[in-house]
Parts: structure tokens; sequence; C-alpha cells
């Protein structure tokens, strides 16, 4: 079966070429995805901050219990947004440990040098240098409050070496410091450079003095290595840390290592997922389109002889061998692709310079198996009607079309009508991921509903349209209208892909637009203020303080950006929260508060938006309970519901809840609300120039940097939703070309019973003109329920924007795509003469 496969393939290259396309790019968009998974569960940062320990101890995620499932507790794991700390106390435990050498605390302090402004850099307490291990190359430690060791880095090319002066901005102030020495390590380039405090500098300039961002634990020369990290791990257990070992530590030394690990877990994931349920129906149809079109070749195999078992067999080799090629070619090309998009999400800073390719195989089997199991068992269920007739009735079966289908496909096409329906309610109920999933599985049932309903869709649609393409095309719309419906079974796998694509396209690509239109509209919508300080650096609190103090400005707020930590029904989830001064806000900002009132915000408290309300459960008046950034645990209680969640964030507190919770414990800026005519830029000038790095913007800047940034997080969403989209565009041309190619003697046929070329070409428009009618409906109507229903829940709004450029766009893009995969390839068919084509094999 093998051999006879092989040559199956050889003399239909045609016909195999679209299944080979379709595998092949298949594998392609599945491996990339599967490959940046794999390349996360793998990456675990660099630990050569940590590399002279023997473990670390540091509290970098945060572990929440979930829904009880048959007796189990989930439980999520959610990287902490502002890198939590550990207790000081936490060192001498740890120090106390048979075996252990020495367990130095380590601070991870936010600076920037004047001298060298673009460099990254993280302020340290001295004795932590012995982690790494750095070493000095010229001068001596630091002893005073004055004094820092910088990293090589630093002074190379900048010509500082110990006793020059520099100036260190920290703690959004700017002040001198005396090199007194120079330090270098075994790091890489791209790593952080390092300067160094005195111990007691360093707590100071901690925002969180109590805490250690992580301890090293360096053990005894002689010490029995694994004995020693058994104990470690007892004392970090206690005080619920995490002991990071080995490769591990990298997890602790990058922070941004974590994030960076589980950004690319959720994003190969989420779009995988979507990835093979487009795959899944792609595959099918095109697999099955190629079966059906060779139903003369396997009834006349079944009329000499062949078994059912023999004639699957075929088939299944047929694929199988074209699932190994296709492999070799999508493998490579995933491959590629995956570099492509890590050096670009590199450069966008999603994720740091260390992260790597890595991998390949387990990723390349996985999807190897996938896309070739969904493969055969489509040849499979589409060579069973051909093999269980009996060889006597084979070629008559393949001369005439059968019905539309059988009652078992009738029902299973309306439960999928019913779910999905069903999820509309669902995505409406809930918000978030909830919901966007709910969405995504609405979409899919839709389309899945349409496939098992085609044969009916198309039949219903010729009669209706019967009259519409008579008037129009004459008679060659008569001809149209009667081989849309006598062939209602055999444009399904069109349908459904013109559906794919006009539905997945109008709903994913839309959303996208909508979320960023949604948050830069709330944001311009909400901000009062004229102006805005901000600072590159940070603020300090006493910013806002001063610029309430100038003549002329009737209110300042600032503004504190994080995230906290909320609970879920399924999942706890991070969202974005701020932290703001309720003193004059209803002047700076309006976030819409629905009830209650920001003047009622203090510590304790908390102001939600409605959407994060519903989804926690929480009501005006509540305890709140949550988590913030460092993965502190607070309830609080809530004093206010507002709308404006997109543009402000989900979550509002007041500073002092976030007092020693951030990493800077600063200000990310501060509105500023002037009187009417009042000329105050320049006092708004001088009090930007007492602060580094600082400047004074109009807040429509301020909206515009805002869109800025969303359209870089939203760059990698769209990217993969354009070859999503791409590959179910793919796949329509794929499946109408084969279509078209498969009508060589149907065509031949009608040209022999008189029919012009003029007329059969009418006649092809016609068709189309009815199937892409048909599709962009079903299409479209599927696009707006969900895009309808799922941007309401996320975002609140009941109608969707949609630009007409866009829908243009989709529209336009699916009707040339139809014509163009079509009626070239008949214009082909068209100029072979007819008598040369009846005799064609089909």
């Amino acid at each position: 079966m093998l051999h006879l496969a092989a040559r199956m393939v050889r003399f239909h290259k045609g016909g195999f070429a679209a299944t080979f396309v379709a595998l092949a790019a298949g594998v392609a968009v599945l491996m990339t995805c599967a490959l940046l998974v794999e390349s996360g569960w793998r990456y675990q940062g660099e630990p050569r901050r940590y590399g002279a320990t023997a473990a670390v101890v540091a509290d970098r995620d945060l572990r929440v219990a979930g829904p009880t499932v048959f007796g189990e507790t989930e439980y999520t794991t959610v990287t902490l947004p502002e890198r939590g700390g550990v207790r000081a106390g936490l060192a001498d435990e740890l120090a106390a440990v048979p075996g252990v050498a020495r367990a130095v605390g380590d601070r991870a302090i936010a600076v920037t040098t004047t001298v060298a402004p673009d460099l990254p850099v993280t302020g340290h307490g001295w004795a932590s240098a012995a982690l790494a291990p750095y070493r000095l190359v010229a001068g001596a430690p630091p002893r005073s409050d004055g004094e820092i060791a910088v990293d090589a880095r630093i002074a190379d090319g900048r010509g500082l070496g110990p006793g020059d002066t520099t100036d260190v901005i920290t703690g959004g102030e700017s002040r001198p410091y005396r090199v007194s020495g120079v330090v270098e390590t075994d790091g890489a380039p791209g790593e952080r450079a390092a300067l160094f405090f005195t111990d007691a500098r360093a707590a100071r300039l901690d925002p969180h003095p109590d805490r250690f961002d992580a301890i090293g634990v360096l053990t005894e020369p002689d010490a029995d290595r694994s004995a020693v990290l058994a104990a470690v791990r007892r004392v970090a257990d206690g005080a619920d840390a995490t002991t990071y070992t080995g490769d591990g530590r990298g997890l602790a030394a990058e922070p941004e290592a974590a994030a960076a690990r589980a950004f690319t877990l959720q994003a190969g994931g989420a779009f995988g997922g979507y990835a093979a349920m487009i795959i899944v129906f792609v595959v099918a149809g095109t697999v099955g389109l190629s079966v059906r079109h060779r139903r003369r070749d396997l009834a006349l195999l079944r009329a000499v002889a062949a078994t059912p078992g023999q004639v699957r067999r075929m088939l299944l080799a047929e694929v199988g061998l074209l699932a190994a090629v296709a492999a070799a070619v999508g493998v490579p090309a995933g491959l590629l692709a995956t570099r492509y998009i890590r050096d670009e999400l590199v450069s966008r800073e999603f994720v740091p310079d260390g992260f790597t390719v890595r991998g390949g195989v387990l990723s390349a089997a996985a999807v190897t198996v996938a896309v070739a199991a969904v493969a055969l068992l489509a040849a499979w269920i589409a060579a069973l009607r051909v093999t269980r007739i009996k060889p006597t009735e084979a070629l008559g079966e393949a001369a005439v079309e059968r019905g539309p289908g059988s009652r078992a496909r009738v029902v299973s096409g309306l439960v999928c009508l019913a779910v999905a329906v069903s999820l509309t309610g669902l995505t409406s109920a809930t918000d978030g991921q909830t919901a966007l999933g709910a969405a995504m599985g609405m979409l899919y049932t839709f389309v899945l509903g349409v496939a098992l309903l085609a044969p009916w869709i198309n039949q219903g649609a010729a009669r209706f349209l019967g009259p519409v393409l008579r008037a129009v095309w004459g008679d060659s719309g008569y001809l149209a209208a009667a081989n849309l419906r006598a062939n209602a079974r055999g444009t399904v796998a069109v349908l459904t892909a013109l559906v794919l694509s006009v539905g997945f396209g109008g709903t994913v690509w839309f959303l996208q637009d909508n979320l960023q239109r949604q948050t830069v509209v709330q944001s311009r919508d909400g901000i009062l203020a004229q102006h805005a300080l901000t600072g590159a650096v940070g603020l300090p609190a006493s910013a806002a303080a001063e610029a309430r103090r100038i003549p002329g400005v009737l209110a300042a707020t600032g503004v504190r950006r994080t995230s906290v930590v909320v609970p879920g029904e399924l999942e706890a989830r991070t969202v974005v929260a701020q932290g703001i001064d309720p003193e004059g806000v209803e002047r700076t900002m309006d976030l819409e508060v629905r009830s209650g009132s920001l003047a009622e915000l203090r510590a304790g408290t908390v102001a939600v938006s409605t959407a994060q309300a519903d989804a926690a459960g929480w009501h005006l008046g509540d305890r709140a309970g949550l988590w913030l950034g460092d993965g502190t645990p607070v309830t609080l209680r809530v004093v206010a519901l507002y709308e404006r969640g997109w543009g402000f964030g989900d979550v509002t507190l007041h500073p002092k809840t976030l007092a020693g919770h951030t990493v800077t414990g600063l200000d990310d800026q501060v509105l500023v609300r002037t009187a009417p005519g009042a000329d105050v830029g320049a006092a708004l000038a001088d009090l930007a120039g007492r602060y580094p790095a600082a400047a004074v913007v109009d807040t429509d800047r301020l909206t515009g940097d805002i869109a800025q940034d969303l359209a870089v997080s939203g760059w990698l969403n769209k990217l993969l939703i354009a070859v999503l989209v791409g590959y179910a565009v793919l796949a329509a041309a794929n499946t109408l070309v084969m279509a078209a190619l498969a009508r060589t003697r149907e065509l031949a046929l009608l040209r022999l019973a008189g029919l012009t070329r003029r007329q059969v070409k009418r006649m092809v428009h016609a068709e189309q003109a009815g199937l892409l009618g048909v599709a962009l409906v079903i299409g479209g109507a599927i696009a707006a329920v969900t895009l309808t229903s799922v941007v309401n829940a996320v975002a609140g709004q009941r109608v969707p924007h949609v630009p007409a450029a866009g829908w243009a766009t989709v529209v336009g893009g699916t009707v040339v795509l139809a014509l163009v995969a079509t009626v070239l390839p008949v214009g082909r068919l068209l100029r072979t003469p007819p008598v040369e084509g009846i005799g064609v094999r089909e």
C-alpha cells in the first residue's frame, strides 16, 4: 500500500499540492507557537548575579488557592509584578544552618547614573558583591554613605576611576557620590550593570528596608551540599519563601525572566490553541475534499476487487507521506519564524536579551504527530463512504451526487448552534480571560455548526438566490443556481473556509482594535488636567505637594502605576492598578464613578472598576481581599465603583496602602489642573528642573504616549492574529482552487452541450457571487455576534467599534480572494478543448 500510495501522490501532484500546502503551513504555525512555549518552559534566566551561591532564597511568585475539583484544591501561581521580598531576619536563620558559610541579603535598588543614563543599572549593598562574585580591579570598597563602587561597564569609556565623582539618581533625587573602586565579574555584556553602596546606605535607599530582595547562601567547602540545601529549603518553606538552586537561580537573579517565561508560555499556549482549532477545520476540510474529488479513482479500485481495508490503508498511507514531507518543510519554517519573533520581542522589551529559542525536538514531534493525526482521521472519515458500498455500485455512486446528509449531521449541527448561543450568554455574564475564552469557543462552535449544516444552507441559499442569479446573469445564472442546488454537499468545504476566514478575521482583529481604542478613549476623556509632570526615574510625593503651591494651580494629583493580584472564580490574575492621593482628584481625573466617592479613599480602602467588581463579586462597602504587587495580602473596604477601568486600571488605591510595596516607591507622574487663563508654564518648568529626568507635557501628548505604548503591546497579538487569519485565508484559497480544478469534466461537458466559454464564465461568476454572499452574511453575522458579546463583556461597550476601512478590507479581501482563486483556475480549464477535457481523469 505504501508503494501504491507513493505512485498515487506522484501522478496526482495537482490534487495533492493543496493538501500539502495546508499541512505544511499548519505545521509551521503550530511549530512557532509550540516552540515559544517550549522556549519559555526551558528559560530560567541567567544566574550570574548569584553565580557563587549554592542557593538563593527569594519570593518571586504568589500561590493562590482556587476552586476544589473532585476533592482536590486547584492552585494558581502568579508572578509578582513588584518583585516580592523576604524578611531581613531570615538571613540570620539561614546563616545558622550547619554547613552554611554565609547567608548574604541582597537589595535591588532602582538607580540611574548621569554618566551612563542609557545603561541599565541596579544598586546593591556591598556585602552582596560576594554573591556573583564581583572582584575589585581598582580602588577599595565603599566605606561611607558618600562612596560607591561601580561596575567596570560604567567606568569603561567614561573616564571614571577611584577618586572621581559622579551623580546617581535614586528615590527621585540626584546626589553626587565619590567612586571608591571599580569592580567586574564574568557577566555577559547584556546583563544589568551593578553599583554598590555601603550596606547601611543601601538599606536607607530601599523602599522596604526591613526586607531583602533575595538572600544568597554560600556553603562551607567541605559541607554536604545536598544536606545543606535540604535544610535551607526547610527554613525557607517555613518563611513562605522559595529556594532556587542550579539554573533556577536565574529566576531569582532576573525577576524579568519569570515574567518573560510566563508571557511566552501564555502567549504561545493561547495562540497555539486558537491555531490548533483553525488547523483542524482547514486540514480536515482539505483532506476530505481531496478524497471526494478522487471518488472515481477509488470507485474503480473497488470495482477491480480492492477491499475496503486496502483502499483505506492506501489513503492513510498517502496522507502519512504528505504529512511527513510537510513536517520536513514546516518544522524549519516554524523555527525560522520563532527566531524572528524572538528578535522582535527583545527589541520591543517583551523579553530580556538573554531569552533564546531553545529546544525544538519536543515541539517538532508534538506538532507533527498532532497535524498528522488530524489529517489521518479526516482521510479515514472521508474514505468510509466510498469503501462501504458494494464494488458493483461504486462507479455509479461516484457519478451521482448524494443527498445533503444524514439526520445525525443535522442534529449535530443544531446542537453546535445551540451551544454557540449558550456561550453568547456566558460571554456576556463574565469578563476578562473567561469572556475571551467563551467568545473564541462561541466562534468555533458557530463555524462547526455552519460546516455541519452547510449542505442544507447551500440548498436553501440556491433556492432563495435562484431568481436573483437568473435576473442578473440570465441563463448562466439559472445554471449557477442549479449547480449550487445539486452540488450542495460538494461546496461544504468552500463555504466553511470562507465563513471561517470572515468570522475569524472580523472577530479577533477588530477585538484588539476595540480594546486599544477603549483604553485611549477612557484615558483621554478621564484626564481633566491640562499638564502632567513626568519623571523617567520617578517622582517623590513632594512633587505633587509643591505643584499645588504654584499660583494658578487648582489641583495636582500624583499617580503611581502598579499591579495587584485579585482572586477569580477559576484562578487569580494580575490587574493594572494605580495609587492616587484623593485630594483634589475630582479636578484632575474623572474615573466616571457610578457609586461611592473617591474622596473617601484612604489607607485601608480601595476603589475598583465595575468590571472588576462584577468579576470578583464585590459591592460598595464590601471588604475586598487582594494581594499587592509584592505579594502582601490586604483586605480593603470598597468605597467607590467606577467605569473607566481600561484607561486608569481596575483598582485604585491610596499611596499609603502602596507605601513600601512597590519597587521604587515613587510616583510616575503628577497631573496638574490650572485655572482658566493661568500662566504656569515657567513655574512648572522650574519645578520639573528640580527633579532629575523630569519634564512637563500636555496631557494630550500623554494620551498619545498611551496609544503608542498600546500599539507596541498589541503588536504581538496582531502579528499572531495576522498569521492565523492568513492561514484561514490560505485555506480558503486552497479550497477554492481545488474545487475549481476538479470541474474539468463538468465544464467540458457543458461546452460540448452547446455553452460558449463566455456563458460558462458567467455561470462560474454567478456561482461565486452566490457562495460569497452566503459566506459574507453568515461569517459577518458570526463576527458581529461574537465581537459584540466579548467587547460588551470585556470593555463594557454594547456597540463595538469597527472602522469602515477594516470592514472594507475583510469583505473586499474575501471577494478578491474568491474571485482570483476561482476565475484563474477556471480560465485555465476553459483553455483546454472540451473534447480533451471530457476525457481527463477526475
